[in-house]
This record gives C-alpha cells, structure tokens and sequence, in this order.
C-alpha cells in the first residue's frame, strides 16, 4: 500500500520515526512529508534513511514531477503525525502554502490526523472548531493521548503510540494490501475502505468486567480491550454507526464512536441489552466475568488475627452473550461472541470453542488462544470464526485490526443470509 506520512513542527516528531519504522516494516510504501519547520525537531537525512525514499517539502520542490498534485494522486492514506495546532488550521482553511497542505487538498484517499500539542492548544475553541471541520468533512482525527508533554507539563496532547497511530491509520484501508500485489502503478480496491456495512447499526463490547469485593478489590480478568476498539475502528471506516460498551477500557476514543462506559457485569449487560433494541449486529468482545461476589464488603477486608484468608461465596453472572442470541432482540440481528481459551486435559482450544458455540448459539464465535503473551493488549493474534453448529466459517492471524477485518468479512456474509439476499461485501 502506498502512504504518505506528513509530519508537522512539533517536539512529538521523533514519535514519527517510529511510526514509519512500523508501516515499512509492514510492507508498505512510504513517502515521508515534512512540513519545513518540523526539519528543526527530526532532519531530512534520517526521513531519507528510514524510508529508502527521497524527502522534500516545498511545492517547488522537483517541479517536473509536480508531486504537489500527483502524491496526493499517489497515495493509498495519508497520515500526519504529529499535526500540530497550526497544521490542523491550515488544514481546515485549505491552506496549500508547503508540499504536505497541498498533498492533503489533492488527497482522495482516507486521511488520519493525530494531534499534538500543549493542552490549553488542545481545548481552545479555535482547535476545537477546525477539528469538527475536518471530521466533517471525512477526514479522520485522533483524540490526543493524556499525558507527560514538552517541560513538566502533563494533560490532554499528548502524541498517541506509534503503534495506536499505525493500528488506527490501518484500520481506514482494511487490511491494507501491499502494493506488490498489484500491477505496478495500479491502484488497490481492495485497500479501499468497505462500504458494507454502510446504514447498520452496530454495538460492541469491549474489556472487561469487574466485580469488587471491597472498596480496593475486585475480580477481574486481563482484557484490555483492543481488540473491540479495532473492531470499532473497522466498522467506522465500513460506514456503520457503532457504539461501543466499554468496560474498564485506558484506551482514547476511537473516531467516530460512541463509548458507553461501564464497570461490572450487570452495568454492562444493561447497557448492551439497551442499545441492542436498535441493532443489526451485537459483537460481545468484552471478557464479561462468570462470577461475583455474593456481598460486596463496605470497607476494605482486613487480614484475620490468625492470618487465615477469607472464605468470599461466589455467584453466577448471567450468560449475556447466551441471553443476546436466545432473544433476537431485532429482525434479522446479528450476534457475535469471542471466546477467549486455553487447552486443558478436557480438549483443544478448538475443541471448547466449539463446545462453546453450540452451546451459546451465537451467529458466529470468534475462537482464540489467550495465555502465555498471547492475545491479550497491543499483540498480534490469531482466530478461528465458527457458527453455531462450530463448524468453521473463517481464519485470520495477525494485527487486531487485521483479525477485526476478517470478522467483519463474515459478519457481512452472515447479514447477507439474514436478509435473503446477494452478499454486499465489496
């Protein structure tokens, strides 16, 4: 696939080398394009060495090639990283006075904008109001992460991860192909952005559910959820309007979506069971806790004098993702759980997801194995998508977002079934 990476005069441009040490690595082509202020924080030469590519940022630059027209011809995505205060302003009025303003007016191809900047940049109301413009006009920005910023300050501005960035930026374009795998110079339909999912509504869950025991304690689990916010991303950039249920996510917003936050699993079960009324498709994400407590302790639990451990009586959660598929709470809904597993002397990870998904009797089951740095947080993956009856319908390995993708694939399918017509996955 072939990127343009912009980068703006801010402190958080080193970040961008690592970015583009990210999207290269992947297989992409990447042409670096530096505003000329940003050359005081990261040089030419290193843009140069890390993207095998020559690097220029003036639009008389190789006026022969007339690249301020033809790189945004050029370009698969455009990602700006990090877009300062002011790149954002020339942006919203259509600024064109350096090779990466110009390159965003010539762009028709999805645009990910990730802001940098001190915090009280960050909430003024002229930043505010050129970020709604662009949004509005289909490109997409990046809430700041919170955090450490330039000095001692901290707050709101802070440049997200390269890898949040890459995983977002990736997100907009699928899967996103290599351009070796079409003919030279030919564009690539298949990096496109989706349009199948385009008026349906969508709810997701993501996390995990907590179940305190005290005002300090709580049983959890190690869901971070990642994965759900991939599948947001996805379904956004399909043209669904999803609403993610999040419990106990320390993740940003993604673009376009909108959060419901919740703790344990009763305040999540609620909340899904409420948005799912007006759903087509209901994806439970979320690692929702099988047990809880019997009585939560007002105060915390002390250690006994005899320094025995405290008897805690547990009781059983209710099965929502069993509960979603039972009821069909829409015409034509479709349910999808995760089931996260590990094998054991009582069979494969296969062999309990398919147990799981009869059981359950979900649309669909995605089935991966947990443990051992596996699946949980920032990390590639791998999947089996099974039915109800667990035969399976899909595999995919690799990002979250590249998992997300091909669970989106099935779900189109299986809304095509539903419906009785032609698949419209494009």
């Amino acid at each position: 696939m072939r990127i343009v990476l912009g980068v703006s005069a801010g402190i958080a441009a080193y970040k961008a080398a690592l970015l583009l040490r990210l999207l290269t690595e992947a297989g992409h082509e990447v042409r670096v394009v530096p505003t000329p202020a940003s050359l005081e924080f990261v040089g030419r030469a290193t843009w140069e060495a890390l993207s095998g590519r020559p690097v220029t940022t003036g639009v008389f630059d190789d006026v022969a090639a007339v690249e301020h027209v033809s790189l945004g011809r050029w370009a698969d995505l455009v990602v700006v990283a990090p877009a300062t205060a002011d790149l954002l302003s020339r942006a919203a009025t259509g600024r064109s006075d350096d090779l990466l303003t110009a390159t965003l007016l010539t762009a028709r191809c999805p645009v990910l904008l990730a802001p940098a900047m001190h915090t009280e940049m960050w909430e003024h109301p002229a930043t505010r109001a050129n970020v709604a413009t662009l949004r509005e006009r289909g490109a997409h920005v990046l809430d700041p992460a919170v955090g450490r910023l330039t000095g001692a300050d901290s707050g709101a501005g802070r440049l997200p991860e390269p890898e949040v960035i890459a995983e977002a930026a990736l997100a907009l374009v699928g899967s996103g192909a290599s351009s070796a795998d079409a003919d030279a110079g030919a564009r690539h339909p298949a990096a496109r952005p989706h349009a199948d999912l385009a008026d349906r509504r969508v709810v997701i869950s993501a996390g995990g559910t907590r179940e305190p025991l005290d005002p300090v304690r709580f049983l959890g689990n190690r869901s971070t959820g990642h994965q759900g916010w991939a599948l947001a991303r996805a379904a956004v950039a399909r043209g669904a309007d999803v609403t993610l249920v999040a419990a106990n996510v320390d993740l940003p917003a993604p673009d376009g979506v909108r959060v419901v936050p919740v703790e344990t699993t009763a305040q999540l079960r609620a909340a899904v069971r409420a948005e799912a009324a007006a759903a087509d498709v209901v994806v439970m994400a979320a690692a929702v806790a099988d047990f809880r407590p019997v009585t939560r302790s007002d105060a915390k639990i002390k250690k006994s004098a005899d320094g025995g451990p405290p008897t805690i009586e547990l009781a059983e959660n209710p099965d929502v993702l069993a509960e979603l598929a039972h009821d069909r709470l829409r015409t034509g809904q479709v349910v999808v759980g995760f089931a996260a597993e590990t094998g054991d002397a009582g069979g494969s990870v296969l062999d309990h997801g398919r147990a799981k998904a009869k059981r359950k009797g979900a649309d669909l089951l995605v089935v991966n194995a947990v443990g051992d740095g596996r699946g949980f947080g920032p990390v590639g993956t791998e999947v089996v998508v099974l039915d109800a009856a667990g035969d399976e319908v899909a595999t995919a390995a690799g990002t979250k977002d590249q998992v997300a993708g091909a669970v989106w694939d099935a779900v189109v399918d299986r809304l095509a079934d539903v419906s009785g017509g032609a698949a419209t996955r494009q």
